[in-house]
């Protein structure tokens, strides 16, 4: 690895932030770049890097771990920038002022800085529910049965209780909704194009979830691990996240910590009849080893090949995908018998909309 990859990878989260409209972490993760640039703090922490640094979200990494001093209480001066923490910030006029207070607390919290670079990002978006829930319901449409969710790389296991939220679903014909009327999440999504029919109801039968490093959030302190990724200018994901991590407490979500692979060959050892097994994950798959990820493709195929219409296999999915020279994010779905690979829609990679297509 080159040290000119690392301050790529550093300016190319920092454009993909301004674009999805967190000026703060833009500026961040630009002033980042600047610093390794001139050999500063940032390239003591980032040098060593043993992972390619876009496929490992090195500045996302980054990011989440200054949020982080911010959310527990151990940079005050930085949080003065932090909307998430009461402070303000001026894109226009608070860049410089930003990045000195973020390089100090690099370098004054470089050991627990370090410890954090270490772990992918935990981002859990609940919003994503919001696209996920229309793969649920064309699986439960074209199944007629309920779903047994088998979630992968699911982090705090909050996008297992889609059903427990409710939908404000915007599309081209006006506005729909879907859901728990009265739950305290409430997730808006644009749905275009050829939306799913809202009316067919996705029955959950079981849940459960695997993630290689689940985080814990039944403190305060816990659930910093997961805040932390969200930018810290976006306080509608924050209060969003904080409202999902208090349902999930409250109801109760288990996820287990083992590799995905070896838990999904369990999962899938013998599908259940009368329901569908549905395995999906949303955002994972660039953080799993590539035998881990070569592993559980192969066995959620053979597992499909055992299928039947009887006890049926579903595998979405909501990840990223390069088309030509960028990169987006699709909503793709597999469903045996059958077995076929098809595109559902085009999505925000934060599920805050999608372009449904013909099916």
């Amino acid at each position: 690895m080159t040290e000119t990859t690392i301050p790529a990878a550093l300016r190319l989260q920092a454009k993909w932030c301004q674009d999805l409209g967190s000026p703060l972490t833009a500026a961040l993760l630009a002033a980042a770049a600047a610093d390794f640039d001139h050999a500063g703090i940032t390239r003591d922490l980032l040098a060593d890097f043993p992972h390619e640094p876009v496929a490992a979200a090195l500045a996302l990494r980054l990011a989440g771990a200054l949020h982080h001093a911010v959310l527990a209480g151990r940079d005050n001066e930085l949080a003065k920038f932090y909307p998430s923490a009461g402070g303000r910030f001026d894109p226009e006029v608070d860049g410089p002022a930003l990045w000195a207070a973020a390089r100090a607390s690099l370098e004054a919290d470089s050991q627990t800085i370090r410890s954090i670079l270490e772990h992918p990002p935990q981002t859990n978006e609940v919003t994503r529910s919001g696209v996920l829930l229309g793969g649920f319901l064309i699986i439960a449409q074209r199944s007629g049965l309920p779903l047994a969710l088998r979630e992968v790389g699911a982090s705090a296991g909050l996008n297992l209780l889609f059903d427990h939220y409710y939908y404000d679903l915007g599309s081209d014909a006006g506005s729909r909704t879907w859901g728990d009327a009265a739950s305290p999440v409430r997730i808006r999504s644009l749905w275009r194009g050829q939306p799913p029919d809202l009316s067919v109801g996705a029955p959950v039968a079981s849940r459960a979830a695997c993630d290689r490093h689940p985080l814990p959030i039944a403190t305060a302190a816990q659930r910093h691990g997961l805040e932390a990724y969200v930018w810290p200018d976006q306080l509608d994901r924050l209060q969003r996240l904080r409202s999902a991590m208090e349902l999930a407490h409250r109801v109760g979500v288990t996820v287990e910590a083992v590799s995905a692979d070896e838990w999904i060959s369990r999962e899938l050892a013998q599908l259940p009849a009368g329901q569908v097994t549905v395995v999906y994950h949303s955002i994972v798959r660039q953080y799993l080893p590539d035998a881990v990820r070569t592993s559980l493709h192969e066995t959620i195929a053979a597992a499909g090949e055992r299928a039947s219409r009887a006890a049926p296999l579903a595998h979405l999915t909501m990840e990223p995908r390069q088309q030509g020279g960028t990169t987006q994010h699709r909503l793709e779905l597999t469903l045996w018998p059958g077995g076929r690979r098809e595109p559902l829609a085009e999505v925000h990679p934060h599920g805050n909309e999608a372009l449904w297509l013909e099916t």
